[in-house]
């Protein structure tokens, strides 16, 4: 990546990226995936819609989400 972090972007520019999501998701497929394109950023994609938007973000944004998460 070039530094900028946009939402939004095309699946296109992450289609050799090692996907993740989490052992418990089951047979459904209704979860997000994870990959990391770069140290100091993560993206997110719907499991369902693999060629559809990818939301980009900073890794210190998702420790903080998660770590809300785990107090609720």
């Amino acid at each position: 990546m070039s530094g900028e972090v946009r939402n939004g972007m095309s699946a296109d520019g992450l289609d050799r990226a090692n996907w993740r999501k989490s052992s418990r998701s089951g047979a459904v497929g209704n979860c997000v995936e994870l990959t990391w394109p770069g140290s100091d950023v993560v993206a997110v994609r719907n499991s369902r819609d693999p060629r559809g938007p990818v939301l980009v973000y900073p890794r210190a944004d998702l420790v903080t989400f998660l770590a809300g998460v785990k107090q609720a």
